[in-house]
């Protein structure tokens, strides 16, 4: 890990403090870099015109009682991945061969997007109880690589 890596990392965990998730500590931010320059950014939180959990007053997981990693689908928010994933749609912004960092290990579902984005390195900071998330993005030949803050 370089000065560059740690400086995107930094970058993802500020991003993760606009997320509109109920929970603190699910807040992600992602940011997808190539050559040292931003391309797109994302955090978790609800689609556009949907209410999130921080307006509803309570995060729909935790009421259904889902165990973190698992029924992704149950949940108002877009992964911060996707998120940043889709910006770069939106904005017709190619993201094939760059970097994603992440304050949190991709899920399943986002780890079948970044393969498909063409995105080659995931670097992220904290882990995520997913190992087929795991095993498609070394399948897939992804480079995975969890931050370790210097020293």
């Amino acid at each position: 890990m370089d000065k560059w890596d740690k400086r995107f990392v930094e970058l993802a965990k500020t991003i993760a403090t606009w997320s509109s998730c109920y929970q603190d500590n699910r807040k992600i931010g992602a940011v997808i870099v190539k050559n040292k320059r931003i391309l797109t950014t994302g955090y978790n939180g609800a689609p556009a015109g949907i209410k999130s959990c921080v307006e509803r007053g309570e995060c729909l997981r935790r009421k259904l009682d889902i165990p973190s990693g698992t029924r992704h689908e149950l949940c108002y928010a877009i992964h911060a991945e996707q998120n940043a994933i889709i910006q770069a749609a939106k904005l017709g912004v190619s993201i094939e061969g760059a970097t994603l960092y992440c304050t949190h290990q991709p899920c399943v579902i986002c780890a079948k997007m970044i393969v498909n984005s063409g995105i080659a390195r995931i670097v992220y900071v904290e882990g995520y109880p997913d190992e087929f998330s795991l095993a498609l993005i070394a399948e897939a030949k992804v480079s995975l690589e969890q931050y370790a803050a210097e020293d």
